[in-house]
C-alpha cells in the first residue's frame, strides 16, 4: 500500500490540529458565560470573586506549560495531545459534584483541571502549527487555527447561554422576594443546568482522545540544533533565556491574553452592570468574537503576501489603543461596541506574536513554546485586577488597565521582536 502523498498528510495534519483548536475555543469561552452564571448561581458578592473563574483557569497555563513541555519530551506531540484532551475530560467530571452542591471552590477545581490538560494540548499544537508549514506564512495557518477556535466559541457562548442565562433576568427579580426554602430550590435547579451539558463534554473529550492517538498525524522532530542564524564564530546559544526575543515575546503574550480575556470575559458583566438585560448581555461575547473572525479572515489572505506578521501586529496594537480609549470615552451600546470591536484587534496578535518569539529556538522549540504558554496567565491575572479596579471605581473605568497593555505589544511589533537575532 502506497504511503500518503506529503500534501494529504499535510491536509489530515491540519484538519486534526483544527479539531483541537475548536476545543481549545469551545471551552475557553465558555468562560464569559461562566462568570455571570456562577456569580448568580453560587451567590457571589463582588466581580473580584466572579473573575477567579478566569485566574483558576488560565493560572493553570503557568503552573503546568514547564511540566507539560516535559510530558511532551517523553510522549511527542501526538500522544502529549491525547493526554491533555483526558485531563480535559477529568476536569469537566468535576462540574458535576460541583454543581451538585453550588461548591465555587469546586466550580475552580475543576476549571483548573481543563487549563491543565489545555495547556498540556496547546504546549504541543501551537508549535505544530508553526512548524509544520514555512515560518513566514505560520500567521496565516495559525489564523486558520483560530477560525476554528473563534467558531468553538461562538457556538459555545450560544448554546451554554442559552441553557444557563436564559431566563436570568426574571430570576435575579424573584429571588429577590423568595424564602430561604424556595430560593435554595431555585438555585439547586440553575447550578444543576451544566450537569448534562459538561458529561457531554467529557465523553466528547475522552473520544477525541482515542482519535487523535490512533489518527496518521506524524510527530515533529524539532530536537535539531537551534536554528539562530548566527555566523561562523559565534558561540551557539545553551539556554533559552539567551533568546531576548523570546523572552520579551512571553511579556507581549501575558498581555496580549490579558487584553483579549478582558474583551471576551467581561463583555457580559459590563452590559449588565450598564443596565443592559442579561438576556440580551448574553450575546456580547459573540460579538467579541465574531470580531475576531473578520480579523483571521483577513490574517489568511494578507499574512505573508500582502503584509509581513510584524505589520499586522502593529496595526492590530493600535486599534487596540483607539479603541480602548473610545470604550472608556463613551456610553452604553456604543461604549460596549468598542469592547467588542477589541476582537478585531487582537484577532491577528496571536498568529503574529508566537511565530515571530519561536523563531530561531531550534532544539529550544518546546521550552519556548512552554514559556509562552506560561504567559496565558495574563488571562488569570488582568482580569483579577480589572475586578479589583471596577470594584474601587466602576467596570468602565477599569478598562483603562489596556491601554498600557497594547502599548507595550506595539513595542514588540515595532521593535521588540528583533532584540537579539542577528541580522540575516
Amino acid at each position: 500500500m502506497s504511503q500518503p502523498s506529503r500534501s494529504a498528510s499535510y491536509a489530515m495534519s491540519m484538519m486534526i490540529i483544527g479539531a483541537l483548536f475548536f476545543i481549545f475555543g469551545f471551552l475557553t469561552w465558555l468562560n464569559g458565560t461562566l462568570i455571570p452564571y456562577l456569580k448568580i448561581a453560587c451567590e457571589l458578592k463582588t466581580d473580584f470573586q466572579a473573575y477567579l473563574v478566569t485566574t483558576a483557569f488560565f493560572i493553570a497555563y503557568t503552573v503546568m506549560a514547564i511540566p507539560s513541555s516535559m510530558v511532551l519530551r517523553k510522549t511527542g506531540y501526538k500522544r502529549g495531545m491525547a493526554i491533555g484532551l483526558l485531563i480535559m475530560a477529568a476536569g469537566a467530571i468535576i462540574f458535576i459534584p460541583a454543581a451538585k452542591t453550588r461548591n465555587y471552590d469546586l466550580f475552580l477545581v475543576g476549571l483548573f483541571i481543563i487549563g491543565t490538560g489545555l495547556a498540556l494540548l496547546q504546549t504541543a499544537s501551537n508549535p505544530y502549527a508553526s512548524i509544520i508549514g514555512p515560518i513566514e506564512s505560520a500567521a496565516s495557518r495559525i489564523s486558520i487555527m483560530g477560525i476554528c477556535n473563534k467558531v468553538g466559541g461562538i457556538i459555545a457562548g450560544l448554546i451554554f447561554g442559552y441553557i444557563a442565562l436564559n431566563d436570568a433576568d426574571s430570576l435575579i427579580a424573584n429571588l429577590q422576594t423568595m424564602d430561604v426554602t424556595s430560593k435554595e430550590i431555585a438555585l439547586a435547579e440553575l447550578a444543576g443546568r451544566v450537569v448534562v451539558p459538561y458529561i457531554i463534554i467529557a465523553v466528547m473529550l475522552a473520544l477525541l482522545a482515542i482519535g487523535v492517538l490512533f489518527s496518521g498525524l506524524p510527530d515533529i522532530d524539532d530536537n535539531g540544533a537551534a536554528d539562530t542564524g548566527q555566523g561562523a564564530g559565534i558561540v551557539e546559544k545553551t539556554s533559552v533565556f539567551q533568546f531576548t526575543h523570546l523572552v520579551l515575546g512571553v511579556v507581549t503574550l501575558f498581555f496580549y491574553v490579558g487584553v483579549e480575556v478582558l474583551a471576551g470575559d467581561t463583555i457580559i458583566n459590563y452590559g449588565k452592570s450598564i443596565g443592559i438585560q442579561l438576556s440580551t448581555a448574553r450575546y456580547f461575547t459573540q460579538g467579541t468574537l465574531a470580531f475576531m473572525l473578520v480579523g483571521y479572515v483577513i490574517g489568511i489572505l494578507a499574512i505573508p503576501k500582502y503584509i509581513s506578521q510584524s505589520t499586522a501586529l502593529k496595526f492590530c496594537a493600535i486599534l487596540g489603543v483607539i479603541f480602548s480609549i473610545l470604550a472608556v470615552m463613551t456610553h452604553g451600546l456604543v461604549s460596549v461596541g468598542f469592547i467588542a470591536a477589541l476582537g478585531l484587534a487582537n484577532s491577528l496578535m496571536w498568529p503574529a506574536i508566537f511565530p515571530l518569539a519561536i523563531t530561531g529556538l531550534g532544539k529550544f522549540t518546546k521550552i519556548g513554546s512552554a514559556l509562552l504558554i506560561m504567559a496565558i496567565a495574563g488571562g488569570a491575572i488582568l482580569p483579577l485586577i480589572y475586578g479589583k479596579l471596577s470594584d474601587a471605581w466602576n467596570t468602565q473605568q477599569a478598562y483603562w488597565i489596556m491601554v498600557p497593555c497594547y502599548l507595550f505589544i506595539l513595542y514588540y511589533a515595532v521593535s521588540g521582536h528583533k532584540v537579539g537575532r542577528p541580522a540575516k
